[in-house]
């Protein structure tokens, strides 16, 4: 009998890794947005975009099995979607599964939200937009997604302890927290749901005094209060890096205490010329994934695009897609977008 239950027991341990199944999360930032709505569907249907077919590569050679994209148009049907699906279908990656809900990026208000007396402007919407949908979110995934939580809808003025500057009391009552959107989307797999939590923040300089600064900070802090107990992946563009750059960094740092940091590198980003903006800066540069120009007012190599899975998830390997020089995919990554694609590979029962 003792030798019977040592062989199941040897049995049941062997079997525990083979239950897991590696799976590759990815966000990326193509910039796949233009300055009026149905534009991006044009170019994506042209079959003659150069970006567009860049970022299609970059998508194709990563091949995550759930990807989140920002910077990415939104339309009421979907079709820039579903036409940006087929051609990663044609080049070998399928995302039957898709969410792509209404940002609030370019949601009019009909309010002076930034307060410089004027009405109407890309800053009056509820996440700055030239028109409704403009640099949305959207997730593709190999996997089916659960019931989406959209927590876009959140009032600023709602969020505890939240750094809203002041405000009329007409603006308060309608300014939403979330520059693009802010969801929480099961990935069904194994015994028990994998949660995302995706967000786009704002870029914390611009605008009128620390207004956006403190938007940026209350948009990452609100996760501080919505981590759930199961199994998760912080995911999109936090729009801030670390350790460079402008910012109030507190509630990105809380956040990092109660996540892994797989720390994703790349040989692209350690390469990239340590010259005017980059030479002040003291971050890792193989960690950055935004190449955003070294000139005279210009802020250079940032960190801003995260995947951080909770503490309780096994991860198997990290990276950026950021070709080194004189690799062959390296012009395709640059052409694609200034952000850089980032992936984490888990290992998930």
């Amino acid at each position: 009998m003792r030798l019977w239950a040592a062989l199941a027991l040897w049995l049941a341990l062997a079997a525990g890794p083979a239950l897991a199944e590696r799976l590759r999360i990815a966000t990326f930032s193509p910039d796949l947005s233009r300055e009026g709505p149905g534009l991006l569907l044009r170019d994506i249907s042209s079959g003659k975009d150069a970006q567009v077919a860049a970022a299609v590569q970059v998508i194709a050679a990563v091949a995550p099995d759930v990807l989140l994209l920002t910077g990415f148009d939104w339309d009421h049907e979907g079709q820039a979607l579903a036409a940006f699906a087929a051609l990663l279908a044609d080049a070998g990656v399928d995302y039957p599964h898709r969410h792509a809900s209404r940002p609030n990026r370019g949601m009019a208000t009909l309010l002076d939200l930034d307060g410089d007396g004027r009405l109407g402007s890309p800053d009056d919407a509820q996440g700055f937009g030239q028109f409704s949908g403009q640099k949305g979110m959207a997730l593709l995934s190999r996997l089916p997604l659960g019931e989406v939580v959209d927590h876009s809808a959140l009032l600023w003025r709602d969020l505890p302890g939240n750094l809203m500057p002041p405000a009329p009391a007409e603006v308060a009552a309608v300014q939403r927290l979330s520059t693009t959107a802010h969801w929480q989307v099961p990935v069904l797999m194994g015994e028990r749901p994998l949660t995302l939590l995706a967000w786009a923040a704002t870029p914390p300089v611009f605008g009128r005094g620390d207004r956006n600064a403190r938007r940026n900070h209350d948009e990452a802090a609100f996760w501080l209060d919505h981590l759930p107990k199961g199994r998760f992946v912080l995911i999109g563009n936090t729009n801030l890096d670390p350790v460079d750059g402008e910012g109030r960094r507190q509630a990105m740092a809380a956040l990092l205490t109660r996540v892994q940091d797989p720390r994703p590198a790349s040989e692209g980003g350690r390469l990239a010329p340590q010259t005017g903006a980059n030479a002040a800066q003291r971050g890792d540069s193989a960690l950055d994934t935004a190449e955003w120009g070294v000139e005279p007012g210009r802020p250079g190599n940032m960190r801003v695009d995260v995947v951080l899975p909770s503490p309780d998830l096994t991860v198997l390997d990290a990276g950026v897609f950021w070709p080194a020089p004189g690799d062959p995919m390296a012009e395709a990554a640059r052409t694609a977008s200034r952000h850089r694609l980032v992936w984490v590979d888990l290992a998930v029962e």
